[in-house]
């Protein structure tokens, strides 16, 4: 079905509004893809903070003009579904080459990060990157490790000055 003039307006606006807040950009073919596969990779897109679209290209390229997006205009070719991070930036990654592995038509064309045009195969890359939960973890871990490195070394120079000795004195003192 054709979109009319304020239509078109209508998705450019919605698109450019999601592309100049998104953390990332998979754009990715999809032609030959089951309805219900569709479906069921929109629904995990909400759950995951991706914004999914299938617009025309020249859409997508009206939309990404002025955002870090920019730099895929030229790439925008054939038949592509737009998957944009909206909360962190490797889950557009983590679910393109999650549907991928069971859908050998669904293949990605542009990755963009940062206003940076990657090869298709930095889906992978994209979708190594920690979650905003396993990032936290790994910060809590470095922050907590100097204050265990310097526990660790006071009781052993206590244990090396007589550590072993001392509830001896402290019962003696008691008593």
């Amino acid at each position: 079905m054709a979109l009319n003039l304020s239509q078109k307006q209508v998705v450019v606006a919605e698109l450019a509004e999601v592309a100049a807040k998104a953390h990332s950009l998979i754009a990715a073919e999809y032609a030959g893809i089951t309805v219900e596969k569709m479906t069921e990779m929109r629904k995990k897109a909400r759950e995951t903070g991706v914004y999914l679209k299938v617009v025309k290209n020249t859409l997508a390229a009206r939309a990404v003009e002025g955002t870090d997006y920019e730099c895929v205009k030229d790439a925008l070719v054939g038949p592509l579904l737009y998957a944009f991070s909206t909360e962190e930036p490797g889950a557009a990654g983590r679910l393109i080459k999650e549907f991928a592995k069971g859908n050998d038509k669904l293949q990605a064309k542009v990755v963009s990060v940062g206003g940076q045009l990657y090869p298709a195969s930095h889906v992978e890359v994209l979708a190594s990157l920690p979650t905003l939960e396993q990032a936290l973890g790994m910060l809590a871990r470095v922050l907590a490790e100097p204050a265990t490195m310097f526990a660790r070394a006071v009781k052993a120079v206590g244990e090396k000055e007589g550590g072993a000795e001392a509830p001896a004195e402290a019962q003696a003192e008691t008593a």
